[in-house]
């Protein structure tokens, strides 16, 4: 009978050499091959870096494995693969006699091992390994999707340039922070924008008959309206936490000057009516009561009332949090330009 508690130890190794492989820019799937208890073989993806389309984790373990017993037969071995291996991958298993294998994430569109079809239970082959799946599917599922979450923000800042006169905040100063399950949301193409990226989030149901529009605080951002947000959803509401720009994942301009009241109130109003938004509750924290009060007077439909918050209404946060946005004084321009506004900008 297996060990767990030495399958964990394992698939933990697997998990450090699928971080590698992400690191390096390459899918995140590690492996190790052990024999009578001593890792023989280790790989992790390298197809990209080797260009070699056969160079997956599990063929890197395998010939490992193979060079240090000498022998193309890796009889009374276990593989641990963080990802359900592919069909060649399989077959390669197979072919090296393998026993026994042990996956941790499942892999839909390719996996092999009983997603798309089982090649180790197939009848007519003339070997047949164990199969185990699942075995620390989360922490490997987290490392795909952090990995696919970075390469599909790149492709994004592809297609939507930064100004040369402007900073992007980048996607890992936000990993891990608890408590923020929203997804982001973005758009560079509203005019009073000229090529900005603006963030913004947006949960609860569209047709909602309470709307509730939250700006953050100076200093701050849309993460500090996380509890806020939790509580309209659960009361049914629709809630919409835009970062202002210069501010949380939004495009920070280096220069102060950019901003003004104008050029905020015409971001926000271009806003709502791109989110088709009516009659919401406007609710803003004391340190840009302006900034509320002058949404208020444009008389958009966007708006019915507006509620001033006490600082209190915003959840605390430690300084890594709340500085996540801003690793130095070049991303710090529109706080300092906000800051100098004194209340009448």
């Amino acid at each position: 009978m297996a060990d767990k508690a030495s399958d964990s130890a394992f698939m933990q190794q697997a998990l450090a050499l699928a971080a590698e492989a992400a690191q390096a820019g390459e899918v995140p799937v590690g492996a190790v091959l052990v024999h009578n208890g001593e890792v023989i073989g280790r790989g992790r993806n390298r197809p990209i870096e080797s260009a070699d389309p056969t160079a997956h984790a599990e063929i890197g373990a395998l010939r490992e494995a193979a060079q240090n017993l000498g022998n193309y037969r890796l009889e009374d071995c276990t593989l641990y693969v963080t990802l359900e291996p592919c069909a060649m991958c399989c077959g390669a298993i197979l072919n090296a006699r393998v026993r026994r294998v042990v996956y941790a994430a499942t892999e839909g569109k390719t996996g092999c091992a009983g997603s798309v079809l089982n090649l180790f239970d197939h009848s007519k082959l003339n070997h047949h390994s164990c199969v185990e799946g699942g075995l620390l599917s989360a922490d490997s599922t987290a490392l795909l999707q952090a990995f696919f979450q970075s390469r599909r923000e790149q492709q994004r800042q592809r297609v939507e340039p930064l100004r040369e006169d402007a900073l992007r905040p980048a996607t890992e100063w936000f990993q891990g922070l608890p408590d923020f399950p929203w997804k982001s949301h973005f758009l560079s193409d509203l005019p009073t924008l000229e090529g900005l990226r603006m963030h913004y989030l947006a949960e609860g149901p569209q047709a909602s008959a309470d709307t509730r529009v939250l700006l953050h605080g100076i200093p701050g951002w849309s993460y500090l309206h996380r509890g806020a947000i939790a509580r309209a959803v659960e009361e049914g509401a629709r809630v919409i936490v835009p970062d202002l720009i210069g501010f949380g994942k939004s495009d920070q301009p280096k220069r102060e000057d950019a901003h003004t009241a104008a050029f905020h109130v015409n971001c926000l109003l271009q806003l709502m009516d791109r989110l088709h938004v009516q009659g919401a509750r406007l609710q803003v924290l004391p340190s840009i009561r302006w900034l509320g009060q002058a949404l208020l007077n444009a008389a958009s439909p966007a708006f019915s009332t507006l509620e001033v918050l006490t600082e209190e209404d915003q959840n605390a946060v430690d300084s890594l949090a709340l500085n996540a946005p801003y690793p130095n004084r070049g991303h710090r321009a529109g706080e300092r330009a906000f800051l100098s506004f004194g209340g009448v900008p």
